[in-house]
């Protein structure tokens, strides 16, 4: 499922038009992403949270001339999935 696929979802499900479907849609993303940047993190019970990892720097290597290279550090969002969400993936044929 794409964006445009989850908003259409949405404006078919509460029956309303595509627009504030897709107004809808884009706050909850900003949200989301505001929060995830100001390094806080987001739990939806029952699908699952995100969170920021921090990562150190290290030293890497350029997969085409096999170079060391020095990789700063970093930080990534990332998803735990959510134990209600697991189990009805794992029951989905």
């Amino acid at each position: 499922m794409n964006k445009s696929e989850l908003i259409e979802a949405l404006a078919q499900d509460i029956n309303v038009p595509h627009r504030e479907a897709a107004a809808i849609t884009n706050t909850v993303i900003e949200t989301m992403t505001e929060a995830l940047s100001k390094g806080e993190s987001i739990e939806i019970r029952g699908f699952g949270s995100f969170v920021i990892k921090k990562y150190e720097s290290y030293e890497g290597r350029n997969p085409k001339t096999g170079k060391k290279i020095k990789v700063k550090p970093k930080k990534l969002p990332f998803f735990k999935v959510g134990k209600d969400l697991r189990e009805k993936v794992n029951v989905a044929k």
